[in-house]
């Protein structure tokens, strides 16, 4: 599937700042899931959307507050697509 050039640019960046020994697994889990979110859209290419809602439904609690700190630094805005998600 196609990504949106700047999304996978700042995809990229954030996947090289995370721990070599955690990289290939995330990058692999949040591109799969990344695209189903812009299936389930159906759109025809991924977008920041679709990796920030991967990021939130895919990390482990224990690396949560890294995701949110490189989220922030590789220029996802998550709380645009109204993230943290506010559990009741």
């Amino acid at each position: 599937m196609v990504w949106e050039a700047k999304t996978e640019e700042k995809f990229k960046l954030l996947i090289s700042k995370i721990p070599v020994f955690h990289r290939r697994i995330t990058e692999s889990v949040v591109i799969q899931q990344a695209q189903n979110n812009a299936l389930l859209r159906k759109s025809s290419q991924v977008e920041d959307q679709d990796v920030v809602a991967a990021f939130f439904s895919d990390v482990p609690s224990p690396f949560y507050s890294m995701m949110i700190r490189l989220l922030d630094q590789s220029g996802f805005d998550y709380k645009k697509y109204g993230f943290p998600k506010v559990k009741s």
